[in-house]
């Protein structure tokens, strides 16, 4: 059997997005092609049980109507169909758009969230904390829909097509800026620095996606590796992982995180499991921890929210039995199952381009915690606060973090900042673009 490459949860290319938005997906709608999809998910889908006994191929118009129409609802949330190539691009940043993300505060001011440094957005020197207040010259408001989300008609992907943005900066000025969307390659660290808290030397990490780094065999990060050996140099004691907009990403490279944070007496015991389906379950995997660099860390502090998903919750679960670890912010969003592609076992799908990527497997760690599909429960629930850089102090979230380490616990006026969105990046996007949301 050739190598199943695990992937977890939501996977993203930066595609532009407004209502829940679709992958890339080929427009082979035949019918060898619906009956590949089919047998191919009753070989290896997750829940392949639940699939019904018969399916009418001529009363599903398209392949994804078919997908959706077969999958075990409501657990199943996550299946997807796209292309061999986006599929592929997508794990080591290769995307296209204008590559920044958003957050609301509470009362709905839109800011900017997250920027990529070599995207459109990044060379433009756009920053966390900017505010949107108007694309293509309308307010933000008239993009509401009735439902609560928001349709910013940002157009799709291609490069050359061009939005209006404009800002209230920090210091209360306005500018407006035209954006025109290209290819670029993502970076997955958004910042990195220590700070000094309870006598300690602190490690802060915000860290977006789990991309691999490209080459022939991509399966380790070389940004992972050069900000862990950063914080190895500064010789922390404590580390703060800010995943709040992180939707996912590959296996591999989480394993590669939870190897840097693993104490180096729990090299060689068991990091989590992989279980198929009854007829796969011959590839069920156990993977254990192997320690990387000289960290020593007895707990880290997740900074989380509800569009920290998959290979993020992944992490968490992974270290649990191992670490304390504690999540400020808001609960994830729950995904304790993965995906691999699948068109390699097909040479319908192969020839005509339909990469199949539907849940095939469910993780547990070492403890046997492996049922977290309402997500994992914030420690303390603290609000966002977009409007502030990576690294400021007035960022609530970072400021709860701290304080724990400073004293233990997070205030009641902390507490009282806790808002829930009402939309989130990651209402933004399905399937393979849900991973990495970005626009």
């Amino acid at each position: 059997m050739k190598k199943l490459k695990w992937i977890i949860g939501i996977v993203w290319i930066a595609f532009v997005a407004c209502d829940p938005k679709e992958d890339p997906t080929p427009t082979q709608n035949g019918s060898d092609v619906k009956k590949a999809i089919v047998d191919t998910m009753r070989e290896w889908y997750f829940w392949n049980t639940r699939i019904p006994a018969t399916v009418d191929l001529t009363k599903f118009l398209s392949n994804e109507e078919l997908l959706d129409g077969i999958i075990f609802k409501p657990l199943d949330r996550f299946s997807y169909l796209t292309t061999q190539e986006a599929f592929n691009n997508s794990f080591v940043g290769r995307n296209a758009g204008h590559g920044f993300g958003f957050a609301f505060t509470s009362d709905e001011r839109l800011f900017v969230s997250f920027v990529f440094d070599e995207a459109p957005a990044g060379k433009d020197g756009w920053k966390r904390g900017w505010e949107i207040t108007q694309i293509n010259g309308k307010p933000i408001s008239e993009y509401k829909l009735a439902s609560g989300g928001y349709d910013f008609k940002l157009g799709g992907p291609d490069p050359g097509i061009s939005n209006s943005f404009t800002f209230r900066l920090p210091d209360g000025t306005t500018t407006t800026r035209t954006n025109i969307k290209a290819e670029y390659q993502s970076n997955s660290v958004l910042d990195q620095r220590i700070f000094e808290a309870g006598g300690k030397k602190v490690g802060y990490w915000a860290y977006q996606s789990f991309r691999a780094t490209a080459g022939l065999n991509p399966i380790r990060s070389s940004e992972v590796q050069s900000s862990m050996e950063f914080f190895q140099s500064q010789g922390i004691q404590e580390l703060i992982i800010d995943l709040r907009y992180n939707g996912g990403g590959s296996v591999d490279v989480c394993t590669q995180i939870s190897n840097y944070l693993i104490q180096t007496a729990n090299s060689g015991r068991l990091m989590y499991t992989n279980k198929l389906n009854d007829l796969k379950s011959a590839s069920n995997a156990s993977v254990n921890f192997s320690k990387i660099g000289n960290l020593n860390l007895t707990r880290v502090i997740f900074i989380t929210s509800r569009s920290s998903a998959s290979a993020s919750e992944l992490v968490i679960n992974n270290l649990t039995p191992y670490m304390q670890v504690v999540i400020v912010g808001d609960n994830t969003f729950g995904k304790p199952v993965g995906s691999f592609p699948l068109s390699r076992y097909s040479r319908t799908l192969l020839d005509n381009n339909v990469e199949l990527v539907p849940i095939t497997f469910a993780t547990a760690n070492a403890q046997g915690k492996a049922e977290y599909f309402d997500g994992f429960p914030a420690d303390f629930r603290v609000g966002d606060s977009p409007q502030f850089p990576w690294g400021d102090p007035r960022d609530l979230r970072l400021a709860a973090a701290l304080q724990y380490i400073q004293t233990g616990n997070v205030s009641g006026r902390m507490a009282d900042t806790y808002y829930k969105p009402k939309w989130e990046i990651i209402d933004a996007f399905k399937g393979l673009q849900q991973e990495f949301p970005a626009f």
